[in-house]
């Protein structure tokens, strides 16, 4: 069987913000989204909190009226906000109980032709297993499976599965399976905490049970850490540290229980020399795929944007029962922007310019033999 991993970066409609060119952009919109979201989401707004709220609303193109340029605010019943005709703006509730409705972020359609990339990916890859990364639904997936994938010639999947985690942005994580490979338990790991503390994942870890045609049991852990693209860095790898313990903790429960073949999987948002991956890396029986005598990197050592050392994120990192199980493995980039200065890899005849990548993520697999 093959088991692979793939952050598409959404398949049909992205936050529109996560669409500008260059992270750098949108990287404001968003850290004012997330910011505005938890002072709205207090029971009570002090002074100082309505000030912040006008600031931000302003900030985010919201001081005229519900509809900014990325954010949408919705006001179902009761208000947040008054303004008046010069466009000064006035926090009238005083905590959220006081109105019902939302801080949501605009989206956007993908690039067609991005969109039909991501499905020749999909396509040749031939995984059996895919995890997908990044995926805004399970209708989405779903129907990105019949009708992209379908309408290109390819075999759709039999099973798509993705339970919605705890991002505002639509970025899930899910998987999909060929006839064979049916999902059986599902086990969500979205309210996972410390000490009563906020979420520990950032999307979700969920954990797959699959079948293979053979009669053994794969258990899948499919994972997106959280990115180094907004908030402090000091912040976001201590976020990524409690992520990967808390992996760590499943993964060591699941080999007491006495599983024998697991995979945890994704985009981990790190490279294999951070601290903040060594739970996982250096302190379980877990071996990355990359390390793989039978794996190929195709000459380059990452996963994502140019594929240096610095950008190898994406992983496949294999319990030592199903590390055994490898006879090939490699990196799938013939979706991914190539660069011009100079071409570094064989892409898609499609992909003509940066827009329309399938992703800035390769996908990574493995052949296992059982």
């Amino acid at each position: 069987m093959r088991l692979a991993t793939y952050n598409v970066e959404n398949l049909f409609n992205r936050a529109k913000a996560m669409n500008l060119e260059g992270w750098a952009e949108g990287k404001p919109t968003l850290e004012r989204f997330a910011k505005l979201n938890g002072l709205l989401g207090q029971g009570a707004y002090s002074a100082a909190d309505k000030r912040s709220m006008v600031r931000l609303l302003d900030e985010l193109g919201l001081h005229r009226s519900d509809r900014g340029p990325f954010v949408q605010l919705r006001q179902n019943r009761g208000s947040l906000v008054k303004r008046s005709r010069n466009g000064e703006i006035t926090i009238v509730a005083n905590g959220r109980s006081d109105w019902v409705g939302s801080l949501e972020l605009i989206q956007a359609p993908v690039d067609e032709e991005a969109m039909r990339n991501t499905a020749r990916v999909m396509i040749d890859l031939k995984a059996d297993v895919l995890a997908v990364v990044e995926a805004e639904s399970r209708p989405a997936l779903r129907d990105f499976n019949t009708e992209i994938i379908g309408g290109l010639g390819g075999a759709p999947f039999s099973h798509v599965m993705l339970i919605d985690g705890n991002d505002e942005r639509g970025i899930d994580v899910g998987v999909a399976t060929r006839a064979g490979f049916p999902i059986g338990t599902m086990r969500s790991h979205v309210d996972d905490r410390v000490d009563g503390g906020p979420p520990i994942f950032s999307r979700d870890c969920p954990e797959f049970y699959l079948t293979t045609p053979s009669g053994l049991r794969l258990v899948l852990l499919v994972n997106h850490f959280k990115s180094k693209g907004y908030g402090s860095l000091a912040d976001s790898a201590k976020r990524r540290l409690a992520q990967a313990s808390r992996v760590k903790e499943i993964y060591d429960s699941l080999i007491e229980q006495g599983e024998l073949y697991v995979a945890v999987v994704g985009d981990f948002n790190d490279t294999p020399d951070s601290d903040a991956l060594k739970p996982l890396l250096e302190d379980t029986t877990l071996k990355d795929a990359f390390t793989h005598e039978r794996f190929d990197d195709g000459g380059y050592p990452g996963t994502y944007g140019s594929c240096t050392a610095a950008n190898k994120i994406d992983y496949l990192l294999l319990s030592p029962e199903l590390f055994l199980k490898v006879n090939a493995g490699g990196v799938f980039r013939k979706g991914m922007w190539p660069g011009s200065r100079p071409v570094r890899w064989e892409v898609y005849p499609e992909l003509t310019r940066k827009e329309n990548a399938g992703s800035d993520h390769a996908a990574v697999w493995v052949d296992l033999n059982i």
